[in-house]
């Protein structure tokens, strides 16, 4: 049986990949800062290697540093990567050698790209085993074609992938035999930090492309006698890596299929696996629908029962048992979450913000807005309305085109609507205001004063009607 970093003797230090500076995304944001289901790809690989038990995470910036580390620095929950600075940029060898002072002597260093987001913790854990603190262990993967990648030259006796490993030559450098050789070296290694520090001491830019190369280390691991093994993956996107907008996109359906698939093998019914986003967590229970072109963002979790409708948006919610959500609804709870309550019905195309709170049983309508406030169960909005800093009582029919005005220009101020009051069209509500229970509102008043329960409250002018008016007619020309 593998042994984990854990068991391992060695403690595992990470050094990440992340100074290069995308030229083909054609964009002004660092490379390793563009986002695969929702979140940088840098922040994948930092997240994994946490969970294997890293000591030290370093990572190696260069373009963007500034932006590279504030976006790790605000994501880290307390847990802040070192940084090593490169500039300028020359090459991985270039780079490691800038990492190599934070990193400890004691222990195995595996080294990652931050460009390559999906690489799997179990992959991880065999790669350091494999290392075993006295071996330099490659992570390498067969490919139909390996333009563009380093190869794996291994002992002339070695067949299909099988035996010592002798160098990892870079295809500029290649000669025609090698560029045939199909086994690529995925970027990925696991080493020994002692030796790997004496390597790096040797490296030079004597190539093709000037540049201090860190595969170089391969051939001073063969001189020197230490063993170098491969552990050859057969999942291409654990080493997929993203040079371009064209590979992001398809790296981005890769990994939302594989999300897909094991939400389906949960037990969770997608109309079309392939019009699924989730840009975050999503936890179901048993018997969730949803239809084609949602995205969850955040943390999303999902009660039994419950049937999401197409198009629809939905962050940092949680969705309680036999909810419906009708299509094109857009929920997002941010910082402050939102709560749907069992068996309620939202939508379509209503929106709740932060805050929203709805009890067991509510309905939120079509073009319904809910901010910041608390809806007890069985209350409706079910058209055209707006509730802000609300707290609304059991019950409650709140009619179409009726808002709370929570806003005075400086402050926000709360609105109390009693359990059972109806409040008719048309209507605002000046906050802060309290509409008594078992109350009822006329459409199209404007309440600027508190109720008492029970009672009728009107508040528009007096209808006056002229017989036989006629309206201003346009002059007509001579």
């Amino acid at each position: 049986m593998n042994k984990t970093p854990q068991d391992n003797q060695e403690p595992v230090d990470v050094v990440i990949m992340a100074a290069g500076k995308g030229t083909r995304m054609k964009s002004s944001l660092p490379k390793v800062l563009h986002r695969l289901g929702g979140r940088a790809l840098v922040a994948h690989v930092v997240d994994t290697v946490r969970r294997i038990g890293a000591r030290h995470v370093v990572v190696v910036t260069g373009h963007g540093a500034t932006d590279v580390e504030a976006a790790l620095e605000s994501g880290a929950g307390g847990r802040v990567p070192l940084f090593a600075r490169q500039v300028p940029q020359l090459g991985t060898g270039h780079a490691m050698q800038q990492a190599a002072p934070l990193l400890p002597d004691d222990g195995t260093v595996v080294v990652l790209s931050g460009d390559v987001p999906l690489i799997g913790e179990a992959t991880l854990r065999a790669l350091v085993a494999q290392s075993g603190g006295r071996r330099l262990a490659l992570l390498t993967i067969r490919v139909d074609d390996p333009t563009g990648y380093g190869r794996i030259v291994r002992a002339p006796a070695a067949q299909d992938g099988e035996g010592e490993v002798l160098a990892i030559v870079e295809e500029k450098d290649a000669n025609e035999a090698q560029r045939a050789i199909r086994e690529i070296y995925s970027g990925v290694m696991a080493v020994p930090a002692q030796l790997l520090k004496t390597w790096l001491a040797r490296l030079d830019n004597k190539n093709a492309q000037g540049e201090y190369y860190l595969t170089d280390v391969v051939g001073f691991a063969t001189v020197d006698g230490v063993p170098v093994v491969a552990h050859r993956t057969d999942d291409a996107l654990q080493v997929a890596g993203v040079n371009s907008p064209a590979q992001l996109a398809a790296l981005e359906r890769a990994y939302q299929l594989r999300q897909a698939d094991a939400l389906m093998a949960q037990g969770v019914r997608l109309a079309d696996p392939a019009r699924f986003d989730l840009r975050g967590t999503l936890a179901c229970e048993s018997d969730v629908e949803i239809d084609v072109n949602c995205v969850f963002e955040g943390a999303v979790s999902l009660g039994a029962g419950v049937r999401v409708g197409a198009n629809c948006v939905i962050a940092n919610a949680r969705i309680e048992t036999g909810a419906v959500i009708h299509p094109f609804t857009h929920i997002d709870g941010e910082k402050a979450g939102v709560t749907v309550g069992e068996g309620s019905r939202i939508g379509p195309f209503a929106r709740l913000r932060p805050g929203a709170r709805l009890g067991a049983e509510v309905h939120i309508g079509n073009f319904v807005e809910v901010k910041n406030s608390t809806l007890a169960a069985g209350a409706k909005a079910n058209h055209l309305a707006y509730l802000g800093d609300a707290t609304v009582g059991a019950r409650v029919n709140y009619g179409a085109g009726s808002i709370t005005a929570n806003y005075d220009g400086a402050n926000k101020h709360r609105t109390v609507i009693g359990d059972d009051v109806h409040v008719g069209s048309n209507c605002v509500l000046v906050a802060p205001v309290t509409i008594g229970a078992g109350g009822t509102v006329g459409g199209g008043s404007t309440v600027t004063k508190s109720t008492e329960p029970g009672a009728l409250t009107v508040a528009r002018a007096r209808q006056v009607s002229f017989a036989n008016w006629q309206r201003p007619r346009k002059a007509t020309k001579d």
